[in-house]
């Protein structure tokens, strides 16, 4: 079975990447940057070695996203960020084992990503979500 672990961030987290951050916090060091991207070089190289990785993207911050929705049977485009959330998906892979247990524990290891502790707010909890891939469409129940 298919599983997409979906690595959720904010502009905030771009921003701090990126350097363009606010006065009261410090953007990420070259240092940090890197432990980070090779922590997930290896986290990716271990599924591939394991025969467990599908494929693993990045995606854009927010600030280049745009939603589209409807009102009154309307096309309505918003730009990003959003004001609604602040969490968006930030990239995904996609692992395919043996069950969901299974993409649990490959998920469980990303809390070891490096990050300096001293940026996160304390009301921006890590987290990622975890969710089978439907393969086909479901049968309807007669």
């Amino acid at each position: 079975m298919k599983y997409m672990i979906m690595l959720m961030g904010s502009q905030h987290d771009y921003d701090l990447l990126t350097g363009n951050t606010p006065a009261d916090r410090q953007p990420w060091t070259v240092e940090e940057i890197r432990k980070m991207h090779e922590f997930l070089a290896d986290w990716n190289n271990a599924l591939v070695e394991s025969g467990e990785f599908v494929e693993a993207r990045g995606l854009s911050a927010p600030a280049h996203a745009r939603r589209v929705s409807t009102k009154d049977g309307v096309p309505v485009v918003t730009d990003g960020p959003y004001p609604e959330t602040q969490e968006v998906l930030a990239g995904y892979t996609i692992v395919e084992c043996e069950s969901l247990d299974r993409a649990t524990e490959i998920a469980a290891r990303l809390a070891n990503t490096p990050h300096p502790e001293d940026n996160q707010p304390d009301d921006a909890p890590w987290y990622v979500d975890i969710r089978p891939i439907a393969e086909h469409r479901p049968e309807p129940e007669v």
